[in-house]
């Protein structure tokens, strides 16, 4: 799939969106950006390390990011 087409990620994000919104039912919410980003990534991880064995090198090079950052991210999330 190419960077530019919307697959079934974008859609079960938007899906998921618009009934957090709604189910707001006009209260305010902040942090949104931050909150999407962690119910993603995490998972993300976990899926992609899974397939590495735990190779941090190889993890690093299908996410497209500095190992360092993987090593961060994981740390983060409490997966190492």
């Amino acid at each position: 799939m190419t960077k530019d087409r919307k697959g079934p990620l974008a859609a079960c994000v938007r899906q998921s969106l618009e009934r957090y919104f709604n189910d707001l039912n006009g209260e305010k919410t902040t942090d949104v950006y931050d909150m999407v980003i962690a119910e993603v990534e995490k998972p993300l991880l976990e899926i992609v390390m899974r397939h590495v064995k735990s190779n941090q090198c190889k993890a690093a090079e299908i996410l497209g990011i500095n190992r360092n950052t993987l090593r961060k991210k994981l740390k983060t999330y409490k997966l190492v």
